[in-house]
Formats: structure tokens, sequence, C-alpha cells
């Protein structure tokens, strides 16, 4: 995951955990895990549901998803991953997210306040150990050829990162 803009409260306890007062709207309760720690649970989560996938992954529009997943019936799912609630606020590239998935989810740490995010999308609620789906997102079935491209990059990506994992010295040319 791509680091978000830091609100008052993150910058406040970068690299240290940070007294946050309850419902200020920075980074929740006591301290949020941080966005790599949501993607690896949401990860996790993905896999218990035979979802597989990428994260970091450029879109065709050149934006960036947080994660992508394909699932084992070959359904495209972004996750869009928000550390604290200035982050959400601060970002607006998620709607055009929806062009290139059969399912949108936003994934948010405990103590997120949930009901700031979209209802049309789903909602996962993840740490570094794993995670739960609080709320289906609603499918919107990708056109056939759209789903072929993403399902390729998908595929090119994932081998290419799992070379560049196997051969560190290989250069990347996707």
């Amino acid at each position: 995951m791509g680091e978000h803009r830091l609100c008052r409260e993150c910058r406040a306890g970068a690299g240290r955990t940070a007294a946050v007062r309850p419902g200020n709207g920075g980074c929740g309760s006591s301290r949020l895990p941080p966005a790599a720690d949501i993607c690896r649970g949401v990860a996790r989560l993905l896999r218990a549901h035979r979802v597989a996938g990428v994260s970091e992954f450029a879109l065709g529009n050149g934006r960036r998803a947080d994660y992508v997943g394909l699932s084992a019936e070959g359904s495209i799912w972004i996750v869009e991953i928000k550390s604290c609630l200035a982050d959400f606020r601060g970002d607006r590239k998620w709607p055009a997210y929806r062009a290139y998935c059969d399912r949108l989810y936003f994934a948010v740490a405990p103590g997120f306040p949930a009901s700031a995010l979209p209802t049309d999308a789903g909602l996962i609620i993840a740490d570094r150990h794993g995670g739960a789906i609080v709320r289906p997102a609603p499918e919107h079935r990708l056109a056939a050829a759209r789903r072929r491209a993403m399902t390729l990059k998908l595929a090119r990506t994932a081998a290419l990162r799992l070379h560049v994992a196997a051969d560190p010295g290989a250069e990347w040319d996707a």
C-alpha cells in the first residue's frame, strides 16, 4: 500500500503508538494498524474465500488499487484500504475503481468509524491477523472484454512479481 497523507494524529504517532482521543476522526480509539497490517489481514481473509490477489495493482485508468483479487469463479474484487478517516476523506479516487471490478470493498481496522464509508460498497474489518466481511459488496458484473483484460493483467503481474521475488536481480518488464 502506498502511504496515505498523514492526518495530524498519524503524524503525531508516526513510528510509535499514538494516544488518540476516541471518536476524533483521526486514527481510532487507541491506534489503528497501519495500512500494511490491514492489507495482510485482507489477503488472509480473501484467501479463505478462495480469492487470490495482489496489492498495489495498476489499473487501466492509471489508478493504483490497494488490493485486487480474482475468485475461483473468475470474479474480480477490488479492496480499497483506509487506515484512518483522514485517509478516506482525502481520497476521492475510489469511485473510478468500480469500472474495473465486480465487487468493490473498503477495508478498515477495528475502531474505524465505518458509518463514514459509503454503503454501496462492501466493508471488511481487518488487522494483521485476518479479517471479516461485515457487509458484502453488491455485484456489478464487468463486460467480457474488461474482465479478460483485468484477468490477464492480474495473472501477468502476479507471475512477474513471483519471478522477481525468486530472482531479485531480474529486470521488471511488464
